[in-house]
């Protein structure tokens, strides 16, 4: 449910990297620093409202979930604690969404690094060194990613070459600038929100069926994630180029990003496709050992297979348009596609069950990746109005 919480803000990371990429590729340094700072003071406001707002949250956690009274009471422990960093946790998407647009993604690795392996670390200190049980777990955390936000803001400072932070206080505030940047903000919001309940909507419909068929679909959803792994190197990847290359207002780098970007993430689809089909059953084998799971899930790889070819398109597609800051058209897509995934769902389960819920998952992806497709040309449409001085 925390990582529901925070996952919801994910808009602080993906608007930040297109905002800096494009002013990265347009050279402009002092925008660039601004880039970063005007996100913070919005991470900021939203960290403060998620402290505030924290009793109502976990009760609103807590109301999903039949629980015995004193699980309740260690959650409320640990949300408690682990909510203290929440500031800590949304400046670091701040960061790492801008070390992704100045295209240092090896210091976005150095943060994640140090942020798991203080966690991992503290964990066995706090858990097993002084039996501090849940409030160790919590307070592990809180620290890890408390260290990995100032170790970020070590390395940012590091990077920049604009050091006159007093010249830039007068153009934080900026009214257009501001306006767009929380209109951004706003529409991968919404974009985010759909996204997050496209997938709970599927998980509820699949536990209506069952424990079996809830705890296989809960262990298939995993190689989904899996797979993510993989391409949203290739998603950040594109946000990253094809912002520098709209603010370099270079045409030649433009189209040839997204080639790129788009020829390796397919191959990468392919090797995953491939992978789940012919060596699913050990791979299945890995994550539990309970036969009825097994031999319930392996009735699904064929969709498991088809959808890790389909989800390449929009994985590339996001990237592209966050890179260009085209966050109108990521949110009506996506609330499309989320309108034909509902209908698909409820028309397809009452004739297929489980194999239903499964196409309609897969028509979602299909969607996400048309509507965008759809949307497309508009995109190009714009960029060369606003940018007409394009270069080979």
């Amino acid at each position: 449910f925390i990582h529901f919480v925070y996952w919801g803000c994910g808009f602080l990371r993906m608007g930040t990297s297109g905002l800096t990429a494009q002013s990265h590729g347009a050279n402009q340094g002092s925008e660039i620093t601004l880039n970063l700072i005007r996100p913070l003071i919005l991470s900021a406001v939203f960290g403060l409202l998620i402290w505030l707002l924290h009793s109502v949250i976990i009760n609103i956690g807590l109301s999903f979930f039949q629980t015995t009274e004193k699980i309740n009471e260690l959650v409320r422990i640990y949300f408690n604690i682990r909510i203290i960093s929440a500031p800590a946790v949304l400046i670091n998407y701040c960061l790492i969404g801008w070390f992704i647009g100045v295209k240092d993604t090896r210091a976005t690795l150095i943060i994640q690094l140090w942020m798991n392996t203080i966690n991992i670390t503290l964990d066995i200190i706090f858990v097993l060194g002084f039996n501090c049980g849940v409030e160790g777990v919590a307070w592990a955390t809180v620290l890890a990613e408390t260290s990995a936000m100032i170790l970020g803001f070590y390395l940012f400072l590091k990077k920049i070459e604009y050091k006159n932070f007093e010249a830039l206080y007068g153009k934080i505030f900026v009214s257009s600038k501001f306006k767009r940047m929380i209109s951004i903000s706003f529409d991968i919001f919404i974009r985010t929100f759909c996204l997050m309940f496209a997938f709970a909507y599927f998980t509820r419909e699949a536990s209506s069926m069952g424990e079996i068929i809830l705890a296989s679909n809960a262990i298939l959803l995993q190689f989904i994630h899996f797979l993510s792994f993989g391409l949203d190197g290739f998603a950040h990847a594109s946000e990253t180029l094809v912002g520098n290359a709209i603010g370099a207002k270079n045409k030649y780098s433009f189209w040839n990003d997204i080639k790129t970007c788009m020829f390796w993430a397919l191959l990468v689809s392919i090797t995953y496709s491939l992978t789940y089909w012919f060596f699913f059953p050990t791979l299945f084998g890995l994550l539990t050992n309970i036969p009825e799971v097994k031999t319930a899930a392996s009735e699904m790889k064929i969709w498991l297979a088809i959808l890790t070819l389909i989800a390449v398109w929009p994985y590339i597609l996001d990237g592209i348009f966050i890179g260009a800051t085209q966050s109108r058209e990521l949110r009506n897509a996506m609330i499309i596609s989320l309108i034909i995934f509902f209908f698909a769902i409820h028309l397809l389960k009452p004739i297929y069950t489980w194999n239903g819920i499964w196409i309609a998952l897969i028509i979602f992806m299909l969607a996400r990746g048309v509507t965008l497709i759809f949307f497309f040309p508009k995109l190009i449409s714009r960029l060369e109005k606003v940018s007409v001085t394009y270069t080979k």
